[in-house]
């Protein structure tokens, strides 16, 4: 059991929830110190021996108070020692990663004295005082523990229901981890072992919804109780013992929590306490007498004796998906929201919203009757006007007064309509409002994209709440989030024509860079900063913003390919890993802060005039070359002074340059220029922490500079056009599959979100011709499309 993750509760059978605390030998507070010590040091370390198992340390510390509740008790009070200390030293490098570390043991921990609740609780609102992103951060972890100290075990409870998928009434959000993989990186039997690690990994292991139920049960009853008044092993065995009937408990406790969190802190969890109390007796009565014959346990006494139960967070559902077609990430979310699973009030399609869906913007197979459940309904509609009852329009029939004919109506439904209604617009843009406020406030640093000078936040506006949280994370190099890009655009262009996915789905993005050659030189995390070459420039980018994300996460780059190749190389039949699925579930679960990469447009003209013209988009990289001229090394090399000085055409050929100059006072400069190149590199991401992430570098190759000509150019607006009979080729993000050839020219500016778009023709429609400005809800919305990528941190400056 040695590989076994802290929090991967696929090892312990749900019914052998054994007594620790003081029925097990307690690990020494110095050994958790020193664990937590070592972590901070592989935080720091920048030896390239340590690069290739960074992470793993947090992962053991984890797993080493895993068995016993007490451990996680000692762990959380070394933490906030760890956390003073580094405040008042001011070492604030320390900070996030044991924040991180700290709420998820408080989350987990049986239970937790009200002492030591203040003391996280009052640090990390004095990280409100910080500037960002350790004030965002703060404020987060602020709200939960306030939530939690008043109502102990609420984030566990709520935290299980969501991910999976526990029908109740009064928590109805549910959250669903999809993991798409780049089949070009994980390509023949790596992509499957993957899939039977994250997969049977996931979920709980073996663990059915009932087993989950009685985790819940236990551990709200045990925190709100405590030692004293809780007798753990008694109330496992009888919860093992209730069986079935276990699920009127399970409703029984959400209901008392989330009642709890509404009344806040009026009650001071007094109610809370002698409900769960109540409970506590009922369980232990119901129960068969045989959960007296343990030893020691043969008295039925309101007292705990002492122990409590340790019960790990099971792991997410996930699902894993080798992402071959553009439409596959949007495809399974639809199948997933369609689902019995999704049937529930919360997730059903009114009549409205269903007629405003247009089946035809998915592609065929979802609509096909293999991905969707269809209902025979025997019809007494004849489709005839004048047939319909009197009063009834006939665009709608309505069961007519509890008729048997008018029950067993069908429902006629509307026309598709052209124009998205009032609430479709307001969703789109209402998503454009919490994007500029992130961005521009900060957004766990992601940036200051379009900030207005003077503006102090974005006004609420109330919307209807989402309740299925998609958390897609995304495994390969910069191509995979090239292509995550371009697909999360083209979702927001149709969603601005049929609303369906917006209104139900909150998403969010996660991204684990994994290289397709793990080898030392693989610059996932030794190139110090993003450069042509790098596959994975914006891991490496994230990395060096984010410590914590660089330990955590880019150390998976070389780890993951190796796991794979030792598994599928192996000749015995290997049990699936934990070791990936915990870290994505910890990953999904504490990196909660955006990174907010602006998405770029193209539009590419050929020199053909029959081809029409192609928009596409890009997210770090663009390539163009003109390719009689790209040299192999060696031809390169055999060059001589005297064959360039006479061959002209050596050199490249000649493009006019137009772009808007980027200027530190927010006034952009219209430039223009001609130069002679033999291709062009273009940049988003930054090739270190000063420089603006928000901006475009454009480099070009094997040019002599002239004395007015910069060797760089910073914009976000650019055309490149050939002067000369001579075409050039376009590569997207470094994927060959996305190459265009026989290009004459580009224009590059970022992405105008739908939202937006959908603003301002609801106000074109009311000018009278006057000057088109930013006003009324458009001066708070972002223009650009993000794409948000979730870190631990956000950005460190």
């Amino acid at each position: 059991m040695t590989n076994k993750a802290a929090w991967d509760s696929s090892s312990i059978p749900p019914s052998s929830m054994e007594p620790m605390g003081n029925c097990a030998q307690l690990a020494s507070e110095s050994d958790i110190y020193r664990s937590v010590q070592a972590v901070l040091r592989e935080l720091e370390s920048q030896h390239p021996s340590s690069m290739l198992n960074k992470g793993m340390l947090r992962w053991t510390l984890h797993k080493k108070v895993r068995n016993n509740p007490a451990n996680s008790l000692i762990l959380v009070r070394v933490i906030v020692k760890e956390l003073e200390r580094a405040e008042r030293v001011d070492c604030r490098t320390h900070i996030i990663p044991l924040l991180h570390t700290l709420i998820y043991a408080v989350i987990q921990s049986a239970y937790l004295p009200d002492d030591l609740y203040k003391r996280v609780y009052d640090f990390c609102k004095r990280l409100l005082t910080l500037p960002q992103p350790y004030c965002t951060v703060g404020l987060s972890y602020t709200r939960r523990m306030k939530t939690e100290r008043y109502t102990p075990g609420v984030l566990y409870q709520r935290m299980v229901v969501a991910e999976q998928s526990l029908k109740n009434d009064y928590h109805p959000f549910q959250e669903r981890v999809f993991v798409f993989a780049d089949p070009a990186v994980f390509s023949g039997p790596h992509g499957e072992v993957l899939r039977g690690d994250i997969e049977a990994s996931g979920s709980g292991g073996y663990l059915n919804p009932l087993d989950h139920m009685r985790s819940v049960v236990q551990h709200s009853i045990q925190a709100a109780l405590g030692e004293e008044l809780c007798h753990g092993p008694k109330l496992a065995q009888a919860l093992k013992e209730i069986g079935q009937d276990v699920e009127p408990y399970f409703q029984e406790v959400v209901a008392s929590l989330e009642q709890s969190v509404e009344e806040g802190s009026k009650g001071e969890g007094v109610l809370l306490r002698g409900r769960l109390g109540q409970l506590y007796r009922e369980i232990l009565t119901h129960t068969d007498t045989s959960v007296w014959a343990l030893p020691g346990l043969d008295t039925l006494s309101s007292g705990g004796g002492g122990c409590l139960c340790d019960l790990p967070l099971p792991n997410p559902e996930m699902s894993f998906h080798l992402w071959r077609e553009d439409e596959e990430i949007w495809r399974e979310l639809a199948k997933c929201v369609r689902s019995s699973s999704m049937s529930s009030e919360h997730f059903c399609l009114t009549q409205d919203q269903e007629t405003d869906f247009d089946l035809a913007d998915l592609p065929a197979d979802l609509t096909s009757s293999s991905a969707m459940p269809r209902h025979s309904v025997m019809s007494t509609d004849s489709g005839i006007e004048r047939d319909l009852p009197p009063g009834v329009e006939p665009s709608v029939v309505e069961p007519s007064g509890g008729s048997e004919e008018g029950e067993a109506r069908l429902t006629r439904r509307g026309g598709i309509k052209m124009r998205p209604s009032v609430t479709d617009n307001m969703a789109l843009m209402q998503d454009a409002l919490e994007e500029s406020g992130s961005v521009a406030g900060g957004g766990g640093g992601g940036g200051t994209l379009h900030r207005k000078a003077g503006c102090s936040g974005t006004p609420s506006f109330s919307k209807q709440q989402r309740h299925f949280t998609a958390r897609i994370v995304v495994m390969g190099d910069d191509r995979v989030l090239g292509k995550l890009a371009k697909a999360f655009y083209f979702l927001r262009k149709r969603e601005a024509r049929r609303l369906f996915l917006t209104m139900k789905v909150n998403f969010q993005f996660y991204y684990i860079p994994v290289c397709e050659d793990p080898s030392p030189t693989c610059p996932v995390k030794e190139s110090p900063s993003p450069t042509r070459e790098s596959p994975c420039a914006l891991g490496s980018y994230l990395g060096m913003v984010d410590p914590w994300y660089d330990c955590n996460i880019n150390s998976l780059g070389s780890m993951i390919p190796k796991l794979a190749k030792m598994q599928s190389n192996s000749s015995k039949q290997a049990e699936p890993n934990p070791f990936l699925s915990d870290v994505i579930s910890y990953y999904v679960r504490t990196g909660l802060q955006p990174v907010y990469f602006t998405i770029y447009s193209v539009k590419i003209c050929f020199s053909n005039l029959t081809k029409d013209l192609v928009e596409d988009v890009f997210l770090s990289h663009l390539e163009l070359d003109f390719p009689e001229f790209k040299q192999s090394p060696t031809t390169l090399k055999a060059t001589t002074i005297k064959q360039k000085k006479n061959t002209g055409d050596v050199c490249g050929a000649v493009v006019s340059v137009n772009y808007k100059k980027v200027s530190l006072s927010g006034r952009d400069v219209d430039k223009g220029m001609s130069v002679r190149t033999s291709g062009v590199q273009i940049s988003a991401i930054p090739s270190n922490e000063t420089e603006d992430l928000n901006c475009l570098t454009v480099a070009f190759n094997e040019t002599k500079a002239k004395n007015s000509m910069e060797a760089k150019i910073r914009t976000c607006n650019v055309k490149i056009r050939t002067l000369e009979m001579k075409t050039f080729i376009v590569t997207l993000d470094k994927d060959s599959r996305r190459t265009f050839k026989d290009v004459q020219s580009i224009e590059i500016a970022p992405c105008l979100d739908p939202g937006y778009c959908v603003q301002k023709t609801m106000r074109s429609k009311f000018s009278l011709g006057e000057v088109e400005r930013d006003a009324g809800l458009s001066k708070y919305m972002n223009k650009g499309l993000p794409l948000p990528i979730n870190t631990f941190a956000g950005i460190i400056n």
